[in-house]
This record gives C-alpha cells, structure tokens and sequence, in this order.
C-alpha cells in the first residue's frame, strides 16, 4: 500500500509543477501565447481543451469562461495585425477549446481522458516499484523527485517553443 502512495505522491509532484508552469505561461505575451498554440507537436498538445485554456480540469464555468475571454482577446487577429494568419489559427484552436468545454458531453470525454491519465501513470509506477523492490533495489525513482521532474517539465517546454 505504501508504493500506491508514493505513486500518489509522486504524481502530486509532477502535477503541482505542471500547475506551476502553466500559471508561468499564463501570463505570456500575445506572441508567446500564438507561438504556444501553434508550436511543433500543436496539433497533439491542442487535443486537450484544458491544455489549450492553460485552465485546470476543476475550473467552474465562470472561470471557464474568464480565462476563454483573456485568450481570445490576446490572440485575436485583429490585436495581432503584424501576424494575422498565425494568430486566426491560434484563435480558432482557443475557440475550440471552449466550445468544447461547454459541450458536457465533450467535457465529460476530455476529463475522462485526464483521469484515465492519471491512472495508467499511477499504475506504471507501481509496477516498477514492483519490479524494483523484487530486483532488491531501491523503489525510489527519478520520478519522485520533484527537481528532477522539473527538469524535465522545463526542457520539453523548451524544446516545443
């Protein structure tokens, strides 16, 4: 039962620092956030309406709607005359994403998704305490570290820019 709750722990961790880097890049610039939308791998990453909003699965629909209005507005077209194909794609993506949200039945699939996320993650790391703990070897992983998921966290955000 103690693996579970490292697996807990751990995925604590990682979730926290994703929050963090994700309050970090709320507040990027109309440009940052159109290149945020647009980057490599968008098309992947813009799958996800909460990853697309940078709001968390837990918002109310006030909030919801907040943060839709903040985006839309940062990335409109008409705010980015030096730009206005990329930042028309960007916007079209943000408003996806609400309209996704709004849709209960989409936004039941999506935080669907996220738990089952969660779960697999969860799973896989308690498997390989498992496989450790048989092996005789420590069940720490890299994963438990907090700094080393960070790392990690910032070099893939830096890789996707």
């Amino acid at each position: 039962m103690a693996a579970g709750g490292s697996g807990d722990e751990a995925f604590q961790t990682f979730y926290t620092e994703v929050k963090q880097i994700e309050k970090r890049d709320s507040v990027l610039t109309s440009k940052q956030q159109i290149d945020r939308l647009l980057r490599p791998g968008a098309s992947y990453f813009n799958l996800n309406p909460f990853e697309v909003l940078q709001i968390d699965p837990d918002a109310t629909d006030e909030e919801l709607k907040k943060r839709f209005r903040q985006l839309s507005i940062l990335v409109h077209p008409d705010k980015n005359q030096d730009d206005v194909d990329r930042a028309q794609l960007a916007f079209e993506a943000v408003d996806k994403a609400y309209k996704m949200l709004l849709e209960s039945e989409h936004k039941k699939k999506a935080l669907d998704v996220i738990h089952a996320g969660k779960e697999y993650v969860e799973h896989m790391m308690s498997q390989k305490r498992k496989q450790l703990k048989k092996d005789g070897k420590p069940t720490v992983m890299e994963e438990d570290d907090p700094e080393v998921v960070r790392s990690r966290q910032l070099l893939r955000d830096s890789c996707l820019m």
